[in-house]
């Protein structure tokens, strides 16, 4: 008989007061950030201005409020900020998904994460070069030094820094964000910059997400001044970088990472690169020298990569190590000796949690569909993917400070760069983000009129489902659930660390023939529920034995939840499959 075995999450939940420590982030959530809880139970924060000041309805009165709490919108449009918007306080979601419209747009100053216990998603930070800004550090969107942080869906662009640097946090994962269009000449204080980002964390994952038009930095893995020989794991697979100018991908002083199934992809502004070699970089691996990070100085970080895809470059892509690792050494190391490369080369990935893996190629499609907001897509998200798919750059940094090489084919130097030839005085960068009416909400529990009334009668905004979401989570996941359902079709969903049950073992397949889900256990089951990624509940089944078929004749294509519950045990087994 002709099975083929499903891709499968092993999850463990505990009994109810637990529950909510082992829910994700979201359906769709990853990585080592996957079960941070926002402000899952808390206040409901609707912003329905784009004003920004520090009143009720504005953004910023909304993340600098303290407790467990949910940002909502009820307008969609570009808020322009004016000064830098740091969130300070933990326990935050910012629901980006619930904008009327085509969603928001955080501009003019840097968005920073300064706080545990935050899930961002869906929301645009378009910063740009409008204020000078000529600091250090001035990064469109990032943070440090945190802990239980996802962002999802989000699109960053126009830093006179990084556009989105992330590293020194635990338990982080950025996932499905667009990042493009750093600026190169912009004001910054050390000159010509253009970057994509820092990354690195204790146990920080980067997956699904593309990185276009950046001069450098794509990325740059790096340790923070608080890490150790031993601290930094990092899980770097899926992404997608293209039209990478100076450097690409560099550093890893002292970082314990994966770099899988990548796509790199060199671009216009890199067609012309008198160093072909560069051009199959992979990673560049650097160490700390100077002393100015004593606890990692002198020493390498170990890796795992495998998987990854050069386009021009074959070699590259046929072996990693030899075309695209070991040949890109900086030349202020000397020679590096073969007992080095093996010390550095590890045989086995290191651990990171649950993570659907692509190969390289179908990371590239799945990401120019799914990737940054996606939900409703803006003017410059569609350009950059199509950029991206067709090999092009529409547009070349205009400062009168380029010099030879530049300008180079994609790298601007300011958002008004692409200003088309003709435009009037009241044209703008910033897409325009139209704004459609916003569904009532008479009570105030960030759920529309009527909704619970139709799908879950008698629950309110704030009681759990059998998942752990509260049912506002519920509607807010359902915004989005055709993304998280499509995004990761092709995919082997598995994590390199899973924890063990301690009771009966489960196996899951599909019996292609007769289309039906088999589930065996090794103690009895008592009853078999399957739910929708809304959180719907579309199966359920009386067993009191110890396997079951279920026909799927009637199931349409996606993602399904499995709670298998079990007469011998008060902890079921909960898995995710595919169909």
């Amino acid at each position: 008989m002709k099975k083929l075995i499903l891709s499968v999450i092993i999850l463990f939940v505990y009994p109810f007061v637990l529950l909510t420590a082992q829910t994700p982030a979201f359906p769709g959530a990853e990585g080592h950030g996957r079960y941070t809880t926002g402000g899952r139970g808390g206040a409901i924060y609707y912003v329905t201005t784009l004003d920004d000041n520090s009143e009720p309805g504005s953004f910023r009165y909304a993340v600098t409020r303290s407790g467990a709490r949910t940002v909502l919108f009820s307008v969609s449009g570009t808020i322009q900020l004016k000064s830098e918007l740091k969130i300070k306080t933990d326990n935050l979601t910012i629901a980006g998904q619930s904008a009327p419209g085509d969603g928001i747009c955080i501009a003019g100053y840097p968005l920073m994460v300064q706080a545990n216990n935050v899930i961002v998603r869906y929301i645009r930070c378009r910063m740009g070069d409008a204020q000078s800004i000529s600091a250090d550090g001035a990064d469109t969107f990032g943070g440090r030094k945190q802990k239980n942080v996802i962002i999802d869906h989000c699109s960053v662009s126009w830093s006179t820094d990084e556009c989105a640097s992330f590293y020194e946090n635990e338990n982080f994962t950025m996932q499905w964000c667009l990042i493009s269009e750093s600026l190169r000449l912009s004001g910054h204080s050390k000159g010509a910059h253009g970057y994509g980002g820092i990354w690195g964390g204790a146990k920080a994952s980067f997956h699904h997400n593309l990185l276009a038009h950046h001069s450098s930095r794509t990325p740059r893995l790096a340790a923070g001044l608080t890490s150790t020989s031993t601290s930094e794991c990092v899980d770097v697979r899926n992404n997608v970088y293209y039209n990478y100018d100076i450097e690409g991908a560099y550093g890893g002083e002292a970082v314990h990472a994966n770099l899988v199934n990548n796509y790199y992809q060199p671009g216009p502004a890199n067609q012309n690169a008198a160093n072909s070699v560069k051009r199959g970089r992979i990673f560049s691996l650097y160490k700390r020298m100077d002393g100015s990070y004593p606890a990692i100085n002198d020493m390498w970080g170990t890796f795992y990569i495998s998987g990854n895809v050069v386009v021009g470059h074959a070699n590259a892509t046929k072996d990693n190590w030899t075309y695209g690792v070991y040949n890109q050494f900086n030349s202020q190391y000397g020679t590096i000796s073969q007992l080095t490369k093996d010390t550095i080369r590890l045989s086995e990935p290191l651990p990171t949690d649950v993570v659907t893996t692509h190969s390289a190629e179908k990371a590239y499609e799945q990401t120019l569909l799914y990737a940054g907001c996606s939900l409703h897509r803006d003017a410059l998200d569609e350009r950059i993917a199509s950029e991206t798919r067709t090999n092009t750059a529409a547009f070349i940094g205009l400062s009168a400070a380029n010099t030879s090489p530049y300008p180079r084919p994609g790298i601007i130097d300011s958002q008004n760069d692409l200003k088309p030839a003709g435009a009037g005085a009241d044209w703008s960068p910033w897409p325009e983000l139209v704004q459609t009416t916003p569904p009532a909400d008479t009570n105030n529990d960030g759920i529309p009129d009527g909704w619970l009334e139709t799908n879950y009668p008698d629950k309110s905004a704030t009681d759990l489902n059998e998942d752990g979401y509260t049912f506002l989570e519920v509607y807010l996941n359902s915004l989005v659930a055709e993304i998280t359902a499509e995004q990761n079709n092709g995919g082997i969903t598995s994590g390199l660390n899973p924890v063990k049950r301690t009771n009966a073992g489960v196996k899951c397949y599909v019996d292609v023939v007769s289309k039906s889900l088999m589930i065996e256990a090794e103690s009895a089951i008592r009853q078999i529920d399957l739910f929708n990624v809304a959180g719907h509940k579309v199966y359920a089944v009386l067993v009191r034995k110890n396997t079951e078929r279920i026909d799927l004749s009637g199931f349409l294509p996606g993602i399904y939840i499995v709670k298998t519950i079990f007469e011998d045990s008060l902890s079921p087994n909960v898995v995710k499959i595919r169909l």
